[in-house]
């Protein structure tokens, strides 16, 4: 490991190297290649040079403990460098682990109104709120692109991209059967339902990531429409595209302009098919939890949402959060980390 960390740190030190040097600004592209992988091995190069420090002081104050007046002083900085080591060892383990190439992508949110009838449209549009909140606490971007809404402010269909760095590494865990136990809104008599709402979360995948035949691909222009069939525009500007190999069918209808909509729709297009190519390609090793926590399957109950008992519980790591509104309103972090963390320490066991 000790060699791999040197080698990652003298390349580190080449790119300071270049980006100080006058000449390298005469090339902006390559200034922002450089300052791209500087930034992507920065976190490991600082943990790296924090675990040397603390080797440093460690052997340090070895070499002070045999001097009789530092000897007290010299044993608390020993055993403060000893009690860190193996966190800093951990860190440095958990930065080495293979990267997730999509996880600096943008993704594709699909939900979908599962068991429940209206109730279960209307949680539809709660999880459509909490992810668009936890998007703005994190500075993305979010994007309607496609959406069936029912006359009491429920949706049936939601599709929507988010736009910003590391959404594929946080969202990812998302995907699953959300379960929703609460009194519904049209419930007179104060009963708790249960529901389902079922979520699908892609990396927005670029036309030229997938291999797609145009020749594949059946095109259908219709009109945008609201909720209840209202015309939202009186030109034909929605696109749906058939991809006649696999029979996967997607549509935009939220952009004016019908090339706009077309260019989302092949972009949703590619995102479907890589998946269903990942999801062939690992199907082999669907019994690994890892591959559970890590791509959600979709029809994996994942989370329970109790309103009557203010709780939220992942059931993948067994987590219960108390604190079911500041969830609603995008407060998703705690659960995602501990997720990230169930996935990490899945992935060393399996390094050995």
């Amino acid at each position: 490991m000790l060699d791999k960390l040197n080698a990652i740190e003298a390349k580190y030190s080449q790119i300071e190297a270049r980006l100080g040097a006058s000449e390298t600004y005469a090339d902006p592209d390559l200034v922002a290649k450089l300052n791209k992988e500087q930034a992507e091995l920065q976190p490991l190069v600082d943990a790296f040079r924090a675990y040397r420090r603390t080797l440093d002081a460690k052997a340090q104050a070895e070499e002070m403990m045999s001097d009789p007046e530092l000897k007290e002083l010299a044993q608390e900085e020993y055993q403060a460098a000893l009690d860190n080591l193996p966190r800093l060892e951990r860190d440095l383990q958990i930065l080495l682990l293979p990267k997730d190439p999509n996880d600096g992508k943008n993704v594709i949110v699909e939900i979908r109104a599962g068991v429940g009838g209206e109730e279960a449209a209307l949680f539809a549009h709660s999880l459509f709120r909490m992810y668009s909140m936890y998007a703005e606490f994190k500075r993305w971007h979010i994007e309607v692109d496609s959406a069936s809404e029912t006359e009491l402010g429920g949706v049936k269909e939601i599709v929507f991209t988010v736009e910003g760095d590391g959404a594929w590494s946080r969202f990812k865990f998302e995907s699953g059967v959300h379960r929703v136990q609460r009194v519904p809104e049209t419930e007179s008599g104060g009963r708790v339902h249960t529901s389902t709402v079922t979520v699908a979360v892609l990396p927005e995948m670029e036309t030229a990531d997938v291999q797609i035949n145009p020749a594949d691909i059946e095109m259908q222009v219709f009109r945008s429409s609201g909720a209840g069939g209202q015309h939202v525009n009186k030109t034909s500007s929605a696109v749906r595209l058939i991809h006649r190999p696999t029979g996967t069918v997607v549509e935009c209808q939220q952009e004016r302009s019908q090339f706009q909509n077309r260019d989302k729709a092949m972009r949703l297009l590619a995102s479907r098919l890589y998946e269903a190519e990942q999801e062939k390609i690992s199907s082999e090793y669907t019994q690994q939890r890892r591959s559970q926590v890590g791509s959600g399957m979709r029809n994996e109950r994942i989370r329970t949402y109790n309103f009557p008992q203010g709780r939220v519980t992942d059931h993948r790591i067994g987590l219960t959060l108390y604190k079911i509104d500041q969830v609603m309103d995008g407060a998703l972090d705690e659960i995602i980390d501990a997720l990230a963390a169930d996935y990490q320490a899945e992935l060393l066991k399996e390094q050995g």
